[in-house]
């Protein structure tokens, strides 16, 4: 049932909101969810903000709420928490097929 009320939530939004609107708000979601992806895989490695190699707690806290970010930045705390990281393009051709190009591979 709840899936239903959101749909309804965004077919409304789309209804009063121009399509720039639309574009811009979904750029801040997916800034707003890359965000909460940082902290998540952080707690997931088991580690604290105080407790990644190589930053204070302060810069881990402003890594995770900053809106951008630099590629090496991203790649850099990523490799503190032992993970690894991956940059793909993807693209759908006509067939509706995804295809996708690996732009950065750095294991962990």
């Amino acid at each position: 049932m709840k899936a239903e009320k959101y749909t309804d939530f965004f077919e409304e939004a789309e209804k009063c909101m121009s399509k720039d609107s639309i574009s811009r708000a979904e750029r801040e979601a997916n800034k707003i969810v890359l965000n909460l992806g940082l902290a998540e895989l952080r707690k997931q490695a088991g580690h604290s903000q105080s407790e990644i190699q190589g930053y204070r707690q302060s810069s881990v806290s402003k890594i995770e709420a900053r809106k951008d970010m630099k590629i090496s930045t991203l790649v850099a705390y990523c490799l503190s928490l032992g993970l690894g990281i991956e940059i793909n393009a993807v693209q759908v051709n006509q067939n509706g097929k995804n295809i996708k190009k690996n732009l950065l591979r750095i294991p962990s």
